[in-house]
């Protein structure tokens, strides 16, 4: 080999290094912002919920009974609901006799472990991290559902504005054709995050839009298809009547769709999600969860029953009013943000800078 061979070789070699290293403090980078994103987006809640609990754990409190119910009386003005809270303070009457703890401040670290424990069951799929979708089975159709009022449009302007960063081609069909402006303020989100939209006048029939839309994907090779749905029916039957034709609408064009169902559901309502969420399960088969406004409200901890109760994955959460604040729901991530890191987050900032 000649040495101006070897030279490029050497060259060739350094560069994969120093690519290697930009990746690396890209990826902690990216951690980072994502990071004070949602930890931002917890601070009333962590408030509420983190600090009381901090509060009662203080050094030299030992562990009894009277601490126990206090700690469960937390849980539930977190809105954690009775079976979400009664498990856990089961798991930490039983590590506490089991792992023989007594000071109160090693409470702390075991809630900790246990409520990261119920998050982890509830995982996103790894997909969401990247935005991937099957390539043999394009365009991949998601139904987006929830009551009037729990963000529903945003989040499919930021969802969409997600997919496309990551390199996919979106179309939204504005399906929900009864609420007045719903077709504006969709096409305003649309224009945002700079993707197509599909709709037609208010009162038309919805099922003739998502026959459009998906038509109209498949045309033109799109990657991502996103269904907007009426936010309010009369009834559960005219809820079921109206999913299952549009369903069926889909079908026409494309037999396995919709690919996933996302409900959305607002977090400032508190227990009131999860009783929306058990009322669209009845008519819906939801394959993820949104939740919205985290950053809005102290009832963030309805993100645990959610996971532990309804066993539907809570797939992202919104934790700002910007486009880019729809974050892919990551259980290690938001159980660091709502407890707080070991070490200063001016540390965690600098990472992002």
């Amino acid at each position: 080999m000649s040495f101006f061979s070897k030279l490029k070789e050497k060259f060739a070699e350094q560069a994969d290094k120093v690519q290697e290293k930009v990746s690396s403090v890209l990826s902690q980078a990216s951690e980072a912002i994502k990071y004070v994103k949602i930890k931002d987006g917890l601070q009333k809640t962590r408030k509420s919920f983190v600090d009381k609990f901090q509060g009662l754990l203080g050094v030299g409190r030992k562990i009894d009974d009277k601490l126990i119910d206090e700690i469960e009386e937390i849980l539930l003005t977190a809105d954690i609901g009775v079976i979400s809270s009664e498990e856990i303070i089961e798991k930490l009457r039983y590590r506490v006799k089991k792992e023989g703890f007594e000071e109160a401040e090693d409470l702390y670290k075991i809630l900790k472990e246990e409520i990261y424990e119920i998050l982890m069951k509830s995982e996103s799929s790894h997909n969401d991290k990247l935005y991937e979708i099957d390539n043999n089975d394009k365009p991949h159709v998601i139904m987006v559902i929830g009551v009037n009022g729990a963000g529903k449009t945003t989040t499919i302007g930021k969802l969409a504005y997600n997919y496309k960063n990551a390199g996919k081609n979106v179309i939204i069909g504005a399906a929900d054709t009864f609420r007045a402006a719903a077709n504006e303020q969709l096409e305003v989100w649309a224009e945002r995050a700079g993707v197509d939209i599909i709709q037609q006048s208010k009162g038309a029939d919805p099922g003739s839009v998502v026959f459009d839309t998906l038509k109209s994907a498949i045309a033109h090779s799109k990657d991502v298809v996103m269904i907007d749905t009426a936010g309010r029916l009369h009834n559960k039957v005219n809820l079921m009547q109206e999913l299952e034709k549009l369903s069926r609408v889909m079908k026409k064009l494309k037999a396995n769709a919709p690919n996933e169902v996302f409900l959305v559901l607002d977090a400032t309502t508190g227990q009131n999600a999860v009783q929306q969420a058990k009322e669209f399960s009845k008519v819906a088969n939801i394959t993820g969860i949104i939740l919205t406004k985290l950053d809005g409200t102290a009832k963030g901890g309805v993100v645990i029953p959610i996971a532990n109760e309804l066993k539907i994955p809570v797939r992202f959460i919104g934790v700002g009013e910007k486009i880019d604040d729809l974050q892919v729901f990551d259980p290690s991530l938001f159980v660091e943000a709502l407890f707080g890191l070991d070490n200063d987050e001016d540390e965690v900032k600098e990472i992002s800078e």
